[in-house]
């Protein structure tokens, strides 16, 4: 049977990656929704870009633009960077382009281009990196970077009281728009959990890779989930040199 599997934060866990995808014996059938943030933290941020690209190659794969994917992107067409950003896994990713010709990491910038803000399919089911803010919906959204930088959704459905009924007139606005939202963003380990995580309508799949936690992957139609190990014990060697597995869940980007 077909699936529509969402991915979590992978930054540059391409290990990682691969063996979440092993453990959820994904097909070339499988639709295949990544959350974004494919950079910026473990080493392989260059070899999750070509995995990434080999595999849309090859079946239906669908890639949100995350925050940290822009911030590269700037990069490689010459923006300054602040300095924020190599704390925040930006020097690993740095030094992974540094292997690269000049030509190679042109190859790279189509595939930061065709990055989507937002995915919605024929369910009503929204996929975005971080969220949205304009009740109206994603399509009235004046500030598109909200998409992969905002943090209000996730924080709204946390505080939410769990009783609340999507026909309750303090039910929000925005999550009526949707049958379901998928996104990433903000580490579900903020509040102590380690699994793909609902809140309302809301499923968040970021289970932390870029700190101590794993890669997740969700089949948004049945709610079964597959992890990778955490991230820092396929790459040991590195955990003492990836600034963000030591920033922990107070990390600014």
């Amino acid at each position: 049977m077909r699936r529509t599997l969402a991915i979590g934060d992978i930054h540059g866990g391409l290990l990682a990656l691969q063996q979440a995808l092993k453990r959820a014996d994904v097909t070339f059938d499988d639709h295949l929704i990544f959350l974004g943030d494919y950079v910026d933290g473990w080493s392989d941020s260059v070899g999750v870009i070509d995995y990434l690209t080999e595999l849309s190659a090859r079946q239906q794969v669908t890639l949100i633009r995350g925050n940290h994917d822009d911030l590269v992107h700037q990069w490689l067409t010459g923006k300054e960077m602040s300095p924020k950003w190599i704390q925040h896994g930006g020097q690993s990713t740095k030094n992974a382009y540094a292997l690269l010709s000049q030509t190679e990491k042109e190859a790279h910038l189509p595939f930061y281009e065709r990055l989507k803000d937002y995915y919605i399919d024929d369910q009503n089911r929204m996929f975005c990196h971080a969220g949205f803010q304009n009740l109206n919906g994603p399509s009235h959204e004046w500030h598109s970077t909200a998409f992969y930088w905002d943090r209000t959704l996730w924080e709204m459905v946390c505080a939410m009281r769990e009783d609340l009924e999507p026909l309750d007139d303090l039910y929000p606005r925005r999550l009526q728009l949707f049958k379901e939202i998928y996104i990433g963003h903000t580490p579900v380990t903020r509040v102590g959990a380690v699994v793909p995580l609902q809140k309302a309508n809301v499923w968040n799949i970021d289970t932390g890779a870029a700190f101590m936690g794993s890669i997740s992957i969700l089949d948004v139609n049945t709610k079964e989930f597959w992890q990778s190990d955490p991230v820092w014990e396929l790459y040991p060697e590195e955990k003492g040199r990836n600034n963000r597995s030591f920033l922990g869940v107070k990390a600014l980007i």
